[in-house]
């Protein structure tokens, strides 16, 4: 599809999920950040299924990058009916995700709009939570989100912390950063620490020196960073952080998302805010 159709900035906001995941099916490839607002997005990872416990286990291990929202049977390209997070009958995992990531032994070997000739019956699908489901609550908080307003995707980054391994998986952190004026960082915090099953509050916020991020102008995934004066850096636990994983481990094969082209799920945000 020509993005040169992309709905303005209002419409994508209100665009309800599956009349954004026909889209994307369609062929529009780009970022989700700002679309179908009130509704949470997930990161994604097929892997075969002598992998899914290990893959499991590093989810339960490392709850703050990885919250798994949910799981899909092996082969199945969605959830059964009745799931709350994506039993739509019409939803498909191997095209409603805007770009595709395939990897073969760690290495990324292609970028694609669709998995169909990629698709094995032994993959085993995971959902993971996603940041951008709390960037909603923040916009209304009136907390600006920099790259939304530039038309970029978020800024992520490799640290030099480590994740607890399982099994054959191992791999660093990696976080997503958003620049906050100061006088709103404690609402940040705030914020997003009622969303722990899409990473919860920040990992870390100011001196990137600390979690080994060397130049925040340029990030690992996504595009560089808007900076404001007065902004000051917050970090998030990053759902990326499985291919981080990915590249480290080296699997036969795994399927995810390109970084920042979520799924958009049929939950609504609200159902992960605590008190």
């Amino acid at each position: 599809m020509d993005t040169r159709t992309l709905p303005d900035r209002d419409a994508r906001a209100a665009m309800p999920p599956s009349r954004a995941r026909a889209l994307f099916a369609a062929g529009l490839e780009v970022p989700t950040t700002g679309w179908s607002a009130g509704y949470a997005q997930a990161n994604l990872i097929a892997v075969p299924r002598e992998l899914a416990f290990d893959m499991l286990l590093f989810a339960t291990r490392n709850p703050k990058p990885c919250p798994v929202l949910e799981v899909l049977e092996a082969g199945s390209v969605r959830a059964p009916e009745g799931s709350a997070v994506y039993g739509d009958p019409g939803a498909d995992v191997r095209v409603d995700v805007p770009r595709y990531r395939i990897w073969r032994h760690g290495e990324l070997v292609e970028e694609v709009p669709d998995v169909l000739d990629h698709w094995r019956d032994d993959l085993v699908t995971f959902l993971i939570g996603c940041s951008f489901t709390f960037e909603h609550p923040m916009t209304e908080a009136g907390i600006p989100m920099r790259h939304q307003d530039a038309g970029r995707n978020v800024s992520m980054y490799r640290t030099s912390t480590r994740c607890q391994p399982a099994g054959e998986l191992r791999g660093p952190l990696v976080v997503s950063m958003r620049r906050v004026p100061a006088s709103q960082v404690a609402d940040a915090v705030r914020i997003t620490s009622r969303y722990p099953a899409v990473h919860g509050a920040p990992v870390h916020v100011g001196d990137p020196a600390q979690l080994g991020i060397t130049d925040l102008d340029r990030p690992d995934f996504g595009d560089p960073p808007v900076v404001e004066e007065g902004d000051v850096p917050v970090f998030w636990a990053c759902g990326v952080t499985p291919q981080a994983m990915v590249l480290e481990s080296r699997p036969e094969i795994a399927i995810t998302h390109a970084p920042g082209h979520m799924l958009i799920t049929d939950a609504k945000d609200v159902v992960y805010a605590v008190p």
